[in-house]
Protein backbone atom coordinates (compact mmCIF):
# COMPACT_ATOMS: atom_id res chain seq x y z
CA UNK A 1 0.00 0.00 0.00
CA UNK A 2 1.15 3.61 -0.44
CA UNK A 3 2.56 5.89 2.58
CA UNK A 4 -0.33 8.15 2.37
CA UNK A 5 -0.48 10.18 5.47
CA UNK A 6 -3.25 8.43 8.30
CA UNK A 7 -6.77 9.89 8.05
CA UNK A 8 -7.91 11.87 10.67
CA UNK A 9 -11.39 10.70 11.52
CA UNK A 10 -11.54 9.04 15.06
CA UNK A 11 -14.11 6.10 15.61
CA UNK A 12 -14.34 3.12 17.87
CA UNK A 13 -12.40 0.26 18.39
CA UNK A 14 -12.11 -3.34 18.58
CA UNK A 15 -9.63 -6.24 20.59
CA UNK A 16 -7.36 -8.18 18.63
CA UNK A 17 -6.86 -11.97 18.15
CA UNK A 18 -3.47 -12.69 18.47
CA UNK A 19 -4.03 -15.99 17.16
CA UNK A 20 -4.79 -14.32 13.25
CA UNK A 21 -3.53 -11.10 13.27
CA UNK A 22 -5.58 -8.09 13.06
CA UNK A 23 -8.42 -7.85 10.39
CA UNK A 24 -8.33 -4.81 7.82
CA UNK A 25 -11.64 -3.42 9.91
CA UNK A 26 -8.95 -3.43 12.91
CA UNK A 27 -5.98 -1.44 11.04
CA UNK A 28 -8.19 0.79 9.33
CA UNK A 29 -9.15 1.97 12.64
CA UNK A 30 -5.80 2.00 13.97
CA UNK A 31 -5.11 4.16 11.43
CA UNK A 32 -7.86 6.63 12.06
CA UNK A 33 -7.25 7.00 15.36
CA UNK A 34 -3.57 7.61 14.55
CA UNK A 35 -4.54 10.41 12.52
CA UNK A 36 -6.62 11.93 14.88
CA UNK A 37 -3.83 12.31 17.65
CA UNK A 38 -1.19 13.30 14.46
CA UNK A 39 -4.24 16.37 13.77
CA UNK A 40 -4.29 17.46 17.50
CA UNK A 41 -0.84 17.06 18.03
CA UNK A 42 0.09 19.68 14.56
CA UNK A 43 -2.95 22.03 16.31
CA UNK A 44 0.09 22.76 18.53
CA UNK A 45 3.17 21.84 16.67
CA UNK A 46 3.78 23.44 13.51
CA UNK A 47 5.80 21.87 10.91
CA UNK A 48 7.28 18.83 12.35
CA UNK A 49 5.18 16.27 10.99
CA UNK A 50 7.36 13.55 10.75
CA UNK A 51 9.13 14.15 14.73
CA UNK A 52 4.99 13.71 15.48
CA UNK A 53 4.62 10.70 13.61
CA UNK A 54 7.88 9.22 15.67
CA UNK A 55 6.49 10.38 19.12
CA UNK A 56 3.23 8.34 18.06
CA UNK A 57 4.70 5.42 16.73
CA UNK A 58 7.21 5.68 19.91
CA UNK A 59 4.01 5.86 22.30
CA UNK A 60 2.36 2.52 20.03
CA UNK A 61 5.44 0.97 20.44
CA UNK A 62 5.04 1.01 24.40
CA UNK A 63 8.50 2.36 24.09
CA UNK A 64 10.12 5.08 25.80
CA UNK A 65 11.45 8.19 23.39
CA UNK A 66 14.09 10.28 23.84
CA UNK A 67 13.88 14.38 22.49
CA UNK A 68 17.12 15.55 21.61
CA UNK A 69 18.00 19.27 20.45
CA UNK A 70 19.32 22.65 21.72
CA UNK A 71 17.05 24.07 23.95
CA UNK A 72 14.04 26.26 22.64
CA UNK A 73 13.17 24.13 20.06
CA UNK A 74 9.92 22.61 21.20
CA UNK A 75 10.65 19.23 22.99
CA UNK A 76 9.20 19.78 26.24
CA UNK A 77 6.19 21.49 24.29
CA UNK A 78 6.08 18.44 21.87
CA UNK A 79 5.50 16.47 25.32
CA UNK A 80 3.09 18.49 27.05
CA UNK A 81 0.83 18.26 23.70
CA UNK A 82 1.13 14.67 23.46
CA UNK A 83 0.09 14.16 27.52
CA UNK A 84 -2.66 16.87 26.81
CA UNK A 85 -4.13 14.20 23.32
CA UNK A 86 -4.42 11.23 25.76
CA UNK A 87 -7.00 11.42 28.32
CA UNK A 88 -4.74 10.20 30.82
CA UNK A 89 -2.41 11.04 34.29
CA UNK A 90 1.25 12.65 33.46
CA UNK A 91 3.60 14.27 35.28
CA UNK A 92 6.53 16.47 34.58
CA UNK A 93 10.04 16.28 36.39
CA UNK A 94 12.67 19.24 36.05
CA UNK A 95 15.86 17.01 36.27
CA UNK A 96 18.38 19.35 38.63
CA UNK A 97 21.35 18.68 39.62
CA UNK A 98 20.04 18.46 43.09
CA UNK A 99 17.19 15.75 42.07
CA UNK A 100 17.07 12.92 43.88
CA UNK A 101 16.24 9.30 43.16
CA UNK A 102 13.49 9.33 45.72
CA UNK A 103 11.84 12.60 43.95
CA UNK A 104 11.32 10.28 40.92
CA UNK A 105 9.97 6.79 42.43
CA UNK A 106 9.07 7.61 45.35
CA UNK A 107 9.56 7.48 49.00
CA UNK A 108 8.47 5.56 52.48
CA UNK A 109 7.31 7.75 55.10
CA UNK A 110 6.69 6.58 58.50
CA UNK A 111 3.32 8.41 59.95
CA UNK A 112 3.94 8.66 63.80
CA UNK A 113 -0.12 8.84 64.59
CA UNK A 114 -0.94 5.81 62.15
CA UNK A 115 2.41 4.23 63.59
CA UNK A 116 3.13 2.35 60.48
CA UNK A 117 5.03 3.40 56.99
CA UNK A 118 3.39 4.88 54.34
CA UNK A 119 4.34 5.05 50.50
CA UNK A 120 4.17 8.16 48.60
CA UNK A 121 4.23 7.14 45.01
CA UNK A 122 7.00 9.53 42.74
CA UNK A 123 5.45 11.01 39.82
CA UNK A 124 6.57 7.87 37.38
CA UNK A 125 2.74 6.17 38.43
CA UNK A 126 1.52 8.20 35.98
CA UNK A 127 1.05 6.95 32.42
CA UNK A 128 3.22 9.50 30.89
CA UNK A 129 6.08 10.72 32.57
CA UNK A 130 8.08 14.05 30.97
CA UNK A 131 11.71 13.92 31.95
CA UNK A 132 12.43 17.50 31.40
CA UNK A 133 16.55 17.98 30.61
CA UNK A 134 17.07 14.31 32.34
CA UNK A 135 20.90 14.74 31.28
CA UNK A 136 21.18 18.25 33.59
CA UNK A 137 20.74 15.63 36.90
CA UNK A 138 23.39 13.36 38.33
CA UNK A 139 24.02 9.51 36.73
CA UNK A 140 22.42 8.25 39.91
CA UNK A 141 19.51 9.97 39.39
CA UNK A 142 19.28 9.12 35.82
CA UNK A 143 19.42 5.70 37.17
CA UNK A 144 16.99 5.94 39.36
CA UNK A 145 14.44 5.49 35.91
CA UNK A 146 16.03 1.81 34.57
CA UNK A 147 14.12 -0.22 36.71
CA UNK A 148 10.43 1.26 35.74
CA UNK A 149 11.34 1.84 31.77
CA UNK A 150 12.65 -1.88 31.02
CA UNK A 151 10.13 -3.19 32.98
CA UNK A 152 7.56 -1.20 34.33
CA UNK A 153 7.39 -1.65 37.80
CA UNK A 154 9.39 0.27 41.02
CA UNK A 155 11.13 -1.55 44.21
CA UNK A 156 11.34 0.82 46.98
CA UNK A 157 12.42 -0.57 50.37
CA UNK A 158 11.73 -4.10 49.28
CA UNK A 159 7.99 -3.72 48.00
CA UNK A 160 7.41 -3.89 43.94
CA UNK A 161 4.74 -1.86 42.47
CA UNK A 162 3.71 -1.86 39.08
CA UNK A 163 3.49 1.69 37.15
CA UNK A 164 -0.07 1.75 35.48
CA UNK A 165 -0.23 0.86 31.42
CA UNK A 166 0.23 1.85 29.19
CA UNK A 167 2.62 4.07 30.69
CA UNK A 168 5.95 6.35 28.60
CA UNK A 169 8.80 8.47 29.52
CA UNK A 170 9.32 11.21 27.50
CA UNK A 171 12.46 12.42 28.33
CA UNK A 172 13.99 15.66 26.68
CA UNK A 173 17.96 16.26 26.73
CA UNK A 174 20.49 18.95 25.55
CA UNK A 175 23.41 18.20 23.33
CA UNK A 176 25.93 17.12 26.45
CA UNK A 177 28.57 19.64 25.25
CA UNK A 178 26.27 22.22 26.77
CA UNK A 179 27.20 23.42 30.55
CA UNK A 180 25.93 21.35 33.28
CA UNK A 181 25.26 18.09 31.22
CA UNK A 182 26.11 14.82 31.92
CA UNK A 183 26.32 11.99 29.37
CA UNK A 184 23.87 9.12 29.59
CA UNK A 185 25.05 5.92 30.33
CA UNK A 186 24.74 3.37 27.48
CA UNK A 187 22.39 1.07 29.79
CA UNK A 188 19.84 4.11 29.61
CA UNK A 189 20.40 5.10 26.43
CA UNK A 190 19.36 1.74 25.53
CA UNK A 191 15.84 1.57 27.52
CA UNK A 192 14.88 4.34 25.02
CA UNK A 193 13.18 2.72 22.14
CA UNK A 194 13.30 5.78 19.73
CA UNK A 195 15.56 9.05 19.71
CA UNK A 196 14.26 11.80 17.58
CA UNK A 197 16.26 15.45 17.02
CA UNK A 198 13.31 17.91 16.54
CA UNK A 199 15.32 20.74 14.70
CA UNK A 200 15.29 24.46 13.55
CA UNK A 201 11.49 25.40 12.16
CA UNK A 202 12.18 26.73 8.43
CA UNK A 203 11.61 29.78 8.04
CA UNK A 204 7.15 29.63 6.91
CA UNK A 205 6.54 27.23 9.75
CA UNK A 206 8.82 29.72 12.17
CA UNK A 207 5.89 32.54 10.66
CA UNK A 208 3.21 30.00 11.67
CA UNK A 209 4.54 29.58 14.74
CA UNK A 210 4.70 33.70 15.47
CA UNK A 211 1.29 33.39 14.38
CA UNK A 212 -0.22 31.56 16.48
CA UNK A 213 1.39 31.38 19.57
CA UNK A 214 -0.13 34.81 20.90
CA UNK A 215 -1.21 35.40 24.92
CA UNK A 216 -1.56 31.62 25.61
CA UNK A 217 0.12 28.70 24.15
CA UNK A 218 -1.92 26.24 21.73
CA UNK A 219 -0.72 23.72 24.14
CA UNK A 220 -3.06 25.32 26.67
CA UNK A 221 -5.82 24.96 25.16
CA UNK A 222 -5.52 20.87 23.92
CA UNK A 223 -7.94 18.68 24.23
CA UNK A 224 -7.71 15.11 25.07
CA UNK A 225 -8.99 13.04 21.25
CA UNK A 226 -8.44 9.61 22.60
CA UNK A 227 -8.68 7.58 26.11
CA UNK A 228 -5.85 5.32 27.53
CA UNK A 229 -8.38 2.30 26.79
CA UNK A 230 -8.36 3.39 23.14
CA UNK A 231 -4.66 3.81 23.46
CA UNK A 232 -4.20 0.17 25.09
CA UNK A 233 -6.26 -1.12 22.51
CA UNK A 234 -3.94 0.13 19.45
CA UNK A 235 -0.78 -1.54 20.99
CA UNK A 236 -2.95 -4.75 20.71
CA UNK A 237 -3.55 -4.16 17.37
CA UNK A 238 -0.07 -3.20 16.47
CA UNK A 239 1.50 -6.38 18.35
CA UNK A 240 -0.22 -8.44 15.97
CA UNK A 241 0.46 -7.13 12.83
CA UNK A 242 2.79 -9.71 10.81
CA UNK A 243 6.42 -10.09 10.94
CA UNK A 244 7.52 -12.42 7.96
CA UNK A 245 10.81 -14.80 8.85
CA UNK A 246 12.51 -13.06 6.10
CA UNK A 247 11.70 -9.27 7.39
CA UNK A 248 13.00 -10.76 10.85
CA UNK A 249 16.20 -12.19 8.75
CA UNK A 250 16.87 -8.72 7.54
CA UNK A 251 16.77 -7.08 10.48
CA UNK A 252 18.91 -9.45 12.58
CA UNK A 253 21.71 -9.10 9.39
CA UNK A 254 21.71 -5.40 9.94
CA UNK A 255 22.04 -5.84 13.21
CA UNK A 256 24.84 -8.16 12.69
CA UNK A 257 26.40 -5.78 10.30
CA UNK A 258 26.58 -3.12 13.23
CA UNK A 259 28.28 -5.34 15.67
CA UNK A 260 30.76 -6.23 13.23
CA UNK A 261 31.60 -2.98 11.89
CA UNK A 262 35.07 -2.25 12.60
CA UNK A 263 34.30 1.37 13.34
CA UNK A 264 31.91 0.43 16.06
CA UNK A 265 32.97 -0.11 19.67
CA UNK A 266 29.46 -1.41 20.48
CA UNK A 267 26.92 -2.37 17.87
CA UNK A 268 23.01 -2.96 18.23
CA UNK A 269 21.73 -5.42 21.46
CA UNK A 270 18.97 -7.66 20.90
CA UNK A 271 16.94 -5.29 22.91
CA UNK A 272 17.77 -2.89 19.68
CA UNK A 273 16.42 -5.60 17.77
CA UNK A 274 12.87 -6.32 19.27
CA UNK A 275 12.93 -2.65 19.44
CA UNK A 276 12.62 -2.04 15.77
CA UNK A 277 10.16 -4.90 15.27
CA UNK A 278 7.57 -3.33 17.81
CA UNK A 279 7.90 0.03 16.11
CA UNK A 280 7.72 -1.22 12.47
CA UNK A 281 4.76 -3.13 13.46
CA UNK A 282 2.82 0.28 14.30
CA UNK A 283 4.56 1.69 11.57
CA UNK A 284 2.72 -0.53 9.35
CA UNK A 285 -0.29 -0.16 11.08
CA UNK A 286 -0.73 3.91 10.90
CA UNK A 287 0.17 3.35 7.51
CA UNK A 288 -2.64 0.80 6.80
CA UNK A 289 -0.83 -2.44 6.12
CA UNK A 290 -1.37 -5.81 7.90
CA UNK A 291 2.24 -6.82 7.72
CA UNK A 292 6.07 -5.12 7.94
CA UNK A 293 7.58 -4.51 4.91
CA UNK A 294 11.23 -3.48 4.70
CA UNK A 295 10.84 0.26 4.10
CA UNK A 296 9.82 0.00 7.49
CA UNK A 297 13.04 -1.07 8.99
CA UNK A 298 15.07 1.12 6.70
CA UNK A 299 12.81 4.01 8.16
CA UNK A 300 12.88 3.69 11.94
CA UNK A 301 16.33 2.32 11.49
CA UNK A 302 18.03 5.89 12.20
CA UNK A 303 15.54 6.54 15.05
CA UNK A 304 15.47 3.34 17.38
CA UNK A 305 19.20 2.37 16.61
CA UNK A 306 21.59 5.34 16.39
CA UNK A 307 21.54 6.39 19.81
CA UNK A 308 22.61 2.56 20.81
CA UNK A 309 25.88 2.29 18.95
CA UNK A 310 29.26 3.66 20.59
CA UNK A 311 31.77 4.83 18.23
CA UNK A 312 35.59 3.92 18.65
CA UNK A 313 37.87 6.57 18.62
CA UNK A 314 39.48 6.70 16.00
CA UNK A 315 35.65 6.89 14.26
CA UNK A 316 35.22 9.84 16.59
CA UNK A 317 38.43 11.43 15.73
CA UNK A 318 37.39 11.03 12.02
CA UNK A 319 34.31 12.60 12.67
CA UNK A 320 31.98 10.06 12.02
CA UNK A 321 28.62 9.48 13.21
CA UNK A 322 26.37 6.87 13.98
CA UNK A 323 23.66 7.88 11.55
CA UNK A 324 26.27 7.87 8.87
CA UNK A 325 27.39 4.32 9.53
CA UNK A 326 23.70 3.20 9.63
CA UNK A 327 22.95 4.59 5.93
CA UNK A 328 25.85 2.51 4.97
CA UNK A 329 25.07 -0.53 6.92
CA UNK A 330 21.37 0.20 4.48
CA UNK A 331 23.15 0.66 1.66
CA UNK A 332 25.17 -2.64 1.25
CA UNK A 333 22.75 -5.49 3.21
CA UNK A 334 20.82 -7.27 0.90
CA UNK A 335 16.94 -6.73 1.39
CA UNK A 336 15.16 -10.01 2.19
CA UNK A 337 12.72 -11.02 -0.04
CA UNK A 338 9.28 -12.55 1.23
CA UNK A 339 5.85 -12.06 1.34
CA UNK A 340 6.09 -8.67 3.43
CA UNK A 341 8.60 -7.26 1.28
CA UNK A 342 6.80 -5.37 -0.58
CA UNK A 343 5.51 -1.59 0.48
Amino acid sequence: MSDAQPAAPLTGGWGVDSTTGPSEDRVQWFQQQFGALLANLEVAIQGKRDVLVDVLTCLLSEGHLLLEDVPGVGKTSIARSLAASIHGSWARVQFTPDLLPSDVVGTTVYRQAAEQFEFHPGPVFHNLVIADEINRSSPKTQSALLEVMGERQVSVDGHTRPVPRPFMVVATQNPIDLAGTYRLPEAQTDRFLMRVSVGYPDPIDEAAILATHGAASPVEGLGAVTSVGDVQAMIGVAEAIAVEPSIQQYIVALAHATRNDPRLRLGVSPRGTLAIQRAARTRAAAWGRTYVSPDDIKHLAHSVWAHRLVLTTEADLDAMSAGTIITDILNRTPVALGQGAGT
